[in-house]
């Protein structure tokens, strides 16, 4: 369900999740989400056995924790492949000839946003020499561990082999952990260095991000992006006739008719005060003009109720323009029209919207 907070007549529903979610595929989530995607993580950490049949087989019995996934194969690229396409996180490897072509750190290096632990284990027939350890280690290997034969060993020394390869099998477990936990902490404060506090937009660092990344699709994919800025107009007196709680509310409110009147690939910010920015996916000067004058009707035809009783009617500014070939890819040239084209909307008498190429 989504966060939904009364504000008189109006509900702010999910703005947060809404707009952090359009800025490209940084998909943001609340953090009571973000903690259930966590602890599934956690739970979903899934053990691979990659090996011979008889290294799957005498790793399956010897394994106090459930193997999820298993390939029988020595080539290379096939595992490389197997592991890209599952959702492993402790990878359990016969210590092959692989071992020497550097496996462990090629499968990291072709993972680079996945956290993997490989656990290199010897077969009896196939023990490693101290050199080969040492480069096992050095190419990436997490631990490594040498099974003795059952038949001519002792019951003791098989049991403490079993014993340390549980101790590998937690400590992987506990840095997949460690892992996600970071990342589950990393998520929160992108979403909160990506948000606006007030109204849950994304801010003018957001907004930096996203519009040089939508301008380098736009021109990839030969695609128009517009941009409108949006000002309050009058908002100076709101906060100095009814203080700035109302202002406050006022510009929360706003922001959730802003939202409703705009398509699923329109994305809002907050650029600071009463100013708002909105980039027009897919959306040349002339279909700009008809979401740009939407939204000033959406705004200036029904006033806002709050508490207490208070009704204020509210007006906005608009500058529009649409993305040029000679633009700049950071689009300061953008912001700039746009910001010229609202001074010009401004001067003219306020609640309306000049728009230019």
């Amino acid at each position: 369900m989504g966060i939904r907070v009364a504000f008189g007549e109006e509900t702010v529903v999910n703005i947060t999740q809404r707009n952090l979610a359009n800025i490209g595929n940084q998909a943001k989530v609340s953090p009571r989400q973000s903690g259930k995607l966590l602890n599934q993580r956690i739970m979903n950490a899934e053990i691979g056995l990659i090996g011979g049949n008889d290294f799957i087989a005498t790793v399956t019995q010897r394994c106090q924790l459930p193997i999820h996934r298993a390939i029988a194969s020595y080539q290379k690229t096939e595992i490389l492949s197997w592991v890209h396409n599952h959702e492993t996180a402790i990878l359990i490897i016969e210590a092959s000839s692989l071992i020497s072509q550097g496996l462990c750190q090629d499968i990291k290096a072709s993972n680079p946003l996945r956290y993997l632990y490989c656990i290199v284990v010897a077969q009896p027939q196939h023990p490693l020499s101290l050199t080969e350890e040492a480069e096992m280690i050095e190419q990436s290997a997490d631990a490594y561990l040498r099974f003795s034969s059952p038949t001519a060993t002792p019951t003791e020394q098989i049991l403490l082999e079993n014993r340390l390869f549980s101790a590998y099998l937690q400590a992987g477990m506990r840095q997949v952990n460690q892992f996600y936990q970071l990342q589950h902490t990393n998520d929160i404060l992108s979403t909160i260095a990506l948000s606006d506090s007030l109204t849950g937009l994304g801010n003018r660092r957001a907004l930096e991000w996203e519009l040089s990344r939508q301008i380098q699709l736009s021109r990839h994919q030969q695609q128009p992006v517009s941009l409108i800025i949006i000002d309050v107009d009058y908002f100076k007196s709101v906060n100095d006739t009814h203080g700035h709680l109302i202002g406050d509310r006022i510009l929360q409110l706003l922001t959730i008719r802003l939202q409703n009147s705009l398509r699923v690939q329109d994305t809002l910010f907050r650029y600071g005060g009463e100013e708002f920015i909105v980039l027009l996916r897919q959306s040349d000067l002339t279909q700009a003009e008809a979401i740009g004058q939407h939204l000033r009707r959406s705004i200036c035809e029904t006033p806002f109720t709050l508490n207490r009783g208070l009704t204020l009617s509210i007006t906005i500014s608009l500058g529009l323009t649409q993305l040029q070939d000679t633009d700049d890819p950071q689009g300061q040239n953008i912001l700039q029209r746009a910001d010229d084209n609202l001074f010009k909307a401004k001067n003219a008498g306020r609640n309306r919207l000049v728009s230019s190429i």
